[in-house]
């Protein structure tokens, strides 16, 4: 299966356990071995295996083609006790590093003391891949705006609204095919999710449940797939008997549906982990600027991005050190560089805030985002020497030259600050701040060294730069591409359901149905609510997904364009949709149970988990960002729950329990405060709905 590559070629593994047996045991597959990604033989590091059915599972990772022999083996370990483990029995399995060849005997465990003897089937599939492949196929996974299964149909269209939009000054009939689009000069990372309590990217790195069991779909099926049927997209997984091609490749959908996630393609973020130095598994952020400069609102947008996407990410803020040891009442004369004790103590705050960051990602941190000035290089050296060895650091500098801006900081700092919280002249705090501010600038040395990200007047709304040194890897790479669509410019996002559907009527899940006639109330309920809150934003754009409850919810509106997204497809139910929740409990029970025990990481069979929704709704969220106008979300419950929560800040543990009503409007308020949220509810839903 595999060709021989070149030195720069990557080993995709695919390992999967099957036993019926093991299903019914209080016990949870593991792989440990040789190499320090695999636990160096320690049990207690060993790598676990994802459940991908009811009596599979499996792990997949990829490896340089040159890497020593890798000798492995299978652990058990109890369920709500990982100090308990059983090894297989018999000698190390082994991979080559010329070889993609593994013994296949079955995995033998014995239990109860050796009484009982517990034999699981062992599949293994390799296939050799080059750095040009891995590239095309995160192009591939990346880009969720696939070509449309009709053949000339765009993925992507505006409709400016010709009933209203003349007399706005707009143009009619514009289109936007963002199928054709170049998005060559957008930055295409490798992209995983760690989930909270297990922060491996081999949660991710895994072959889906949806694949025909003991068949690996190779990289060129997953990319075939990918184009073809657009991840996301409301048709990618449901059961049809069509074939189509591509490029002169057949696809039987009916044989070969997988859900738009990861296998192969998705297992190539392992590498920078396990191949990268140990301390560039943990990255920290250092803030560096003068105060006003944004820090802390760049730290916390920057902190729950990082969140909603899986990382553990903390955000640790020397301020509130600082505070909690000296007190609030210090006045300008603190912040004297020429003052030696307030120095020192600047610095001992700044020691503690760092040392218990780095005691934060040895129990299982990942990102460490630390708020402070460091404005000299004393500073950021003593900050490099505390991380060197334990965490890799990127100064994220934040320079501001607009005086309107930095006056309006300024005015919103001393309003917000707990140093000012007892201050009851405004004005003198104001000067007090100012003050301070001067003595910073005094000292102040911009940053030279390292790796370094520099935000210049980007907070402005006229333009800025990012400049960048020495900055590369995944995370770092997909922080860049935060920062750049990201500003501070006020406008609201209203997020609403769909109208009820004729599905929601009849208690079923997915499918494509039209809307009820409360639904069509809803719909022009929406309108007018619309019209009148967005009365005065010529530039507001509608966003719906590419299912016709959403299109048709979004119909009555008129005067601003709208846009289909195929991100914003509702989860795929995959073989369950169009079924009610009663009906997979009996022909489905182990599925129910399943979903019913883990909501947030079940997938549906031939479908989509909340977290695989969070991932392909990653663009939206950077659209988001960068728009600068209002936007009108319209889609769906599992959708809008996953974009709430980014906006909220809620944990990914709770994303599948928000309540997203229908014929309600979530408006989110975005702006240099933050983020502010009000609710409208229009109209009450006729019927109770099913939750996905």
């Amino acid at each position: 299966m595999a060709s021989s590559g070149g030195n720069s070629d990557q080993l995709f593994v695919s390992v999967k356990l099957e036993s019926p047996q093991l299903a019914e045991c209080d016990l949870d597959p593991h792989l440990f071995g040789s190499h320090p990604v695999a636990g160096s033989w320690d049990p207690c590091k060993a790598l676990p295996l994802e459940r991908a059915g009811a009596a599979v599972w499996d792990l997949s990772c990829v490896v340089p083609s040159q890497h020593e022999p890798l000798d492995f083996k299978f652990v058990l370990k109890k369920t709500n006790d990982s100090s308990q483990c059983i090894v297989e029995e018999g000698p190390n399995r082994s991979l080559g590093c010329q070889s993609s060849e593994v013994e296949l005997r079955p995995a033998v465990f014995k239990l109860n003391e050796g009484n009982d003897v517990l034999e699981c089937k062992v599949q293994v599939q390799t296939e050799m891949l080059s750095p040009f492949d891995l590239a095309a196929s995160w192009r591939a996974h990346q880009e969720y705006l696939q070509p449309s299964r009709v053949r000339g149909a765009n993925d992507v269209t505006i409709n400016t609204g010709l009933e209203g939009r003349a007399k706005n000054g707009f143009a009619s009939g514009l289109e936007l095919d963002l199928e054709n689009s170049s998005n060559n000069d957008t930055t295409k990372d490798i992209l995983y999710n760690s989930t909270k309590g297990d922060s491996s990217p081999n949660h991710y790195a895994k072959t889906m449940k949806g694949a025909t069991e003991g068949h690996a779909p190779s990289l060129e099926e997953h990319r075939t797939m990918f184009v073809d049927r657009g991840v996301g997209s409301p048709n990618f997984a449901r059961p049809t008997k069509e074939t189509f091609s591509a490029s002169n490749f057949k696809f039987d959908s009916e044989a070969k549906d997988m859900p738009a996630a990861e296998g192969a393609v998705a297992a190539a973020a392992v590498a920078d982990q396990m191949y990268g130095p140990k301390e560039d598994r943990k990255l920290t952020i250092v803030l560096v600027g003068l105060p006003a400069r944004g820090k802390t609102f760049t730290a916390a947008k920057l902190t729950r991005y990082l969140r909603w996407l899986g990382h553990e990410t903390k955000h640790f803020n020397v301020g509130k050190y600082r505070r909690l040891k000296h007190g609030t009442n210090q006045t300008a004369d603190f912040f004297r560089g020429d003052n030696r004790e307030g120095v020192e103590a600047r610095n001992e705050v700044a020691a503690l805030a760092m040392e218990d960051m780095l005691s934060w990602m040895q129990e299982g941190g990942q990102v460490g985002i630390f708020d402070a000035t460091n404005s000299t290089r004393i500073r950021r050296n003593m900050l490099m020497k505390m991380a060197e060895g334990k965490c890799k650091i990127i100064f994220l500098e934040t320079i501001c030259n607009d005086k309107d801006v930095l006056e309006r900081n300024i005015r919103l700092k001393v309003q917000q600050s707990p140093d000012y919280a007892e201050q009851t002249d405004f004005e003198a705090g104001v000067r007090d701040f100012k003050e301070r501010l001067a003595y910073y600038e005094k000292v102040y040395e911009p940053v030279e060294e390292g790796s370094y990200i520099k935000m210049i007047d980007m907070v402005s709304g006229k333009g800025g730069q990012l400049q960048i040194n020495d900055i590369s890897g995944y995370l770092p790479g997909r922080i860049v591409f935060f920062l750049v669509n990201c500003h501070l410019t006020p406008r609201p996002i209203l997020l609403t359901r769909h109208g009820e559907s004729m599905d929601n009527v009849g208690g079923r899940i997915g499918g494509d149905s039209s809307l009820s006639e409360a639904g069509q109330l809803y719909s022009r309920k929406l309108a007018s609510f619309v019209e009148k809150r967005l009365k005065s934003e010529r530039t507001a754009t509608i966003w719906t997904s590419t299912l016709q409850r959403t299109i048709l919810t979004a119909h009555p509106i008129i005067g601003f364009p709208k846009i289909q997204w195929r991100a914003l497809d509702e989860i795929n139910a995959g073989v369950c949709d169009g079924m009610t929740y009663d009906e997979i409990k009996k022909s489905k029970p182990e599925e129910y149970e399943s979903r019913k025990k883990d909501k947030l990481r079940y997938r549906y069979p031939r479908g989509e988990s909340y977290l695989d929704v969070i991932q392909r709704l990653e663009p939206v969220i950077i659209e988001l960002e960068r728009q600068r106008a209002p936007v009108v979300v319209i889609a769906h419950q599992a959708v809008l729950r996953a974009l709430y929560a980014y906006f909220a800040d809620k944990p990914l543990e709770e994303v599948p329990n928000i309540e997203i009503p229908l014929h309600t409007i979530i408006e989110i308020q975005m702006g240099v405060a933050g983020v502010q949220e009000k609710r409208y509810k229009l109209m009450d839903a006729v019927h109770p709905t099913v939750g996905l």
